[in-house]
């Protein structure tokens, strides 16, 4: 299908990296009867307007107002990477007897790797994560209410930062469809933005948690500051000298 207009063309590759989650220049100078460099272009102009973010060789969508991942696609994505980080947030727990365990699937995972040995009380927005701790024997469970977000499977809206508000939390884990230095922490839905806030005006601690491919990438709703952050658990895939330019402003930087 070979599109008439560089607009044309760039919707078209906007929906296909939606679909498949990336794209790549070959295969797209292909599906749309263009050359390569075309669809260079057509990537940097789309990356100009924050709709996906180049890679070698191709791009993936940036979530949005308009476009976000679902659960399950974000449980197929850099999985290794996210244990990982997981398993080191969970080591940031310390002396912590209450703890905020965000909506996502990092978070699940921290969730999963929590001590199990001692009492915890884990207030989460998050069905799955409910699910996975029901049953840990020292760990005791507070579901917030509100309306349950499809894609996410979590609690939002007045009813659910409403509960919130009423605690004071050791330690929060929070995660962020974007990070930036000169946005914060950011996401794609203003009922989101509101627990997510908080959540992290709610804890004493606050520990975000990404793959490297939240940095830099900017969404709708601002919900924290990098400096209301404690520490940021990512991995060795973000550049160290970009960490640093993150600890400048606060939090302590854990690359795994």
């Amino acid at each position: 299908m070979a599109a008439r207009t560089a607009e044309e063309r760039q919707r078209e590759i906007v929906r296909v990296a939606r679909r498949a989650g990336s794209v790549d220049v070959a295969e797209l100078a292909a599906l749309l009867g263009v050359a390569k460099e075309t669809v260079r272009r057509d990537l940097r102009t789309l990356e100009d307007h924050g709709l996906v973010r180049r890679t070698h060789g191709g791009a993936y969508p940036v979530e949005s107002a308009g476009f976000e991942t679902t659960l399950a696609f974000r449980s197929t994505s850099h999985v290794p990477e996210k244990r990982r980080i997981a398993a080191a947030a969970a080591e940031l727990v310390s002396d912590a007897e209450t703890v905020f365990i965000d909506e996502g699937f990092t978070p699940q995972l921290i969730a999963e790797a929590l001590p199990k040995d001692r009492p915890l009380t884990v207030v989460t927005a998050s069905l799955p994560v409910a699910g996975a701790l029901a049953e840990a024997e020292n760990t005791t469970v507070l579901l917030l209410g509100g309306r349950v977000r499809s894609g996410t499977l979590a609690t939002v809206d007045h009813w659910t930062s409403k509960m919130l508000s009423g605690f004071v939390i050791d330690l929060a884990y929070i995660g962020a469809n974007g990070i930036s230095r000169e946005y914060g922490l950011t996401t794609p839905d203003p009922a989101v933005s509101e627990v997510k806030a908080q959540a992290v005006r709610a804890a004493r601690r606050t520990v975000f948690v990404g793959v490297h491919t939240k940095f830099g990438a900017v969404s709708f709703c601002r919900f924290a500051e990098v400096g209301a952050l404690e520490a940021i658990v990512t991995s060795t895939l973000l550049p160290a000298a970009e960490a640093h330019r993150y600890t400048l402003l606060g939090p302590q930087v854990i690359r795994v």
